[in-house]
């Protein structure tokens, strides 16, 4: 068994080694590969740490784990030694993040490790399908869809609010009375990554590209108006998000899921998405 002390924290001598585990699978790693291009591996500037486990602690050498710690818990590679270490670090601080996310293999192993101390959490969700395209889609995208123009954040805002509390489970407006919230959406809105369906001024379908690495986009929030559903909306919607990342920003486009969520799982499948991978999620 592979034994190590303890995980270390990474830095820009590393970082040949990390995008090697970034490159190795970029859906997977979409989320942490975007921080990574955009700010580097300081700590400051990433908006939280990489942590490392390896046989041999060489600058630059593999990895044989890899974590990010931030707003999210995100493990991307890791046997059970190195998520117990991994769990070790974690446990040595006040727990900061809102959610254990990333591949299922590595988030439920750390998570047996954490759960001792961490548990019990609001809800595990043990199997999201991780899924994947790169070619135009199979469906007609609504022509309607479009980027939200910045003056339209309190119109679509309120369907950004009810997506996130059908999802999550919570109020995004709890503890700040939504001042955080608003301004992720708002920047989001701003560097062209919201698109909606408007009706009379009201949204009918929205979905956001969330990270958006050099080679992968992956698509959140997806959400139908309630009294819309079940009219092939949320379908040609999609579509829509997908071409513009696929043709428009020559990016794969992925997407996960829960697992019991039938009808969005047959719904991507038309589009033409494939399983790529599985991801699980710890939420607290």
């Amino acid at each position: 068994m592979l034994r190590m002390a303890s995980a270390r924290l990474l830095d820009e001598r590393d970082g040949m080694a990390v995008r090697a585990v970034l490159a190795a699978d970029p859906v997977a790693c979409c989320m942490v590969a975007a921080r990574v291009e955009a700010a580097g591996l300081d700590a400051w500037r990433l908006g939280g740490e990489l942590w490392g486990a390896d046989v041999r602690p060489m600058r630059n050498g593999r990895l044989d784990g890899l974590c990010y710690v931030g707003p999210n818990l995100i493990p991307l590679r890791g046997n059970k030694a190195a998520l117990r270490c991994f769990a070790d670090r974690a446990l040595r601080r006040r727990r900061m993040c809102s959610s254990l996310v990333g591949p299922a293999e590595q988030v439920l192993g750390m998570w047996t490790e954490l759960e001792p101390e961490w548990g019990p959490p609001r809800e595990v969700r043990p199997e999201q399908p991780l899924m994947a395209i790169d070619s135009a889609p199979l469906v007609r995208p609504d022509p309607l869809v479009r980027p939200v123009r910045p003056d339209e954040l309190d119109r679509y805002l309120p369907a950004a609010i009810a997506m996130f509390i059908e999802e999550v489970g919570v109020d995004p407006r709890v503890g700040d009375g939504g001042a955080g919230y608003r301004a992720r959406v708002a920047e989001l809105i701003a560097g062209g990554r919201a698109f909606a369906r408007f009706e009379g001024g009201e949204v009918v379908f929205k979905a956001e590209i969330g990270a958006l690495s050099k080679s992968v986009g992956q698509i959140q929030g997806v959400w139908v108006h309630p009294d819309r559903r079940g009219g092939g909306l949320g379908t040609a919607g999609t579509a829509a998000v997908v071409e513009r990342l696929v043709k428009g920003m020559n990016r794969t486009a992925s997407l996960y899921v829960n697992s019991y969520n039938a009808p969005a799982r047959a719904a991507y499948k038309r589009i033409g998405f494939t399983q790529v991978g599985c991801y699980a999620t710890v939420l607290f």
